[in-house]
């Protein structure tokens, strides 16, 4: 829940996001299809509270979440909800970005959520106090990192760096999925604290990267588990009927 970046390329959308997370937390459980009231939901499953950090629906919409809304805040437990839990909740839906409109946030933890509905990108934040809502252009790559553990001037050099990576020829033409995930584990000056794959002496790391592709047909979602060196794909097919309700 802590990087994630947003690139179009022609017919293809690319979600990808790297998940820091302390060592005590459970393995997540792999991608898989999961039946919700409104269609089927594909996520990997965080091992402790049962929610998620990147899912995608049937419908053709998707949402990754950030831990914190602008600035790191002093977590005030307990909470009502994980935050995991939210985002199911807001993806259980024709529209999750009306979702997160309509939803009540009091005693959930601050939050980033990039949504991507019904054709249209949306940056949507929780700062524990009230929401923010901004409609990003969806022909422009994007990249966030989590509040809660990166400053101002280190947010700032990982765009430097998408930038950068994005102006190489072979990138510019066409990024495909190999290209992207090789950015999000390898990307860096050798800080570790700080690099895309982060290692805070041990206490804290990125433990997966997870990728998806979306298209008009289907959704992709690839997976690598850097805790346990194990990766995973997973398909779920856009249903047309529910596709853009």
């Amino acid at each position: 829940m802590c990087t994630v970046t947003f690139i179009p390329a022609g017919d293809k959308i690319y979600l990808t996001s790297n998940r820091d997370e302390k060592h005590w937390r459970s393995n997540a459980w792999p991608p898989a299809v999961h039946a919700a009231a409104s269609g089927n939901l594909l996520f990997p499953k965080d091992g402790d509270a049962g929610g998620t950090w990147i899912a995608a629906h049937e419908n053709g919409n998707a949402i990754v979440f950030l831990n914190g809304g602008f600035v790191r805040h002093t977590p005030q437990p307990p909470y009502r909800k994980s935050r995991g839990l939210i985002l199911l909740e807001l993806l259980d839906s024709a529209d999750p970005f009306l979702a997160f409109s309509a939803i009540g946030l009091q005693q959930i933890e601050p939050f980033t959520a990039i949504i991507w509905s019904t054709g249209n990108l949306f940056e949507c934040r929780w700062d524990g106090h009230q929401k923010h809502v901004k409609r990003l252009s969806a022909a422009t790559p994007h990249i966030w990192s989590s509040a809660t553990l990166y400053e101002g001037e280190v947010v700032e050099k990982r765009k430097s760096w998408f930038s950068e990576w994005l102006q190489q020829s072979r990138i510019a033409a066409q990024p495909v999925p190999d290209d992207i995930l090789y950015f999000h584990q390898f990307t860096g000056d050798g800080d570790t604290h700080n690099d895309l794959r982060m290692n805070r002496n041990g206490q804290v790391f990125t433990v997966s990267v997870t990728m998806l592709t979306l298209t008009d047909e289907a959704t992709h979602m690839h997976y690598l588990d850097l805790k346990n060196n194990n990766a995973f794909t997973q398909q779920l097919t856009v249903e047309k009927s529910l596709a853009g309700r």
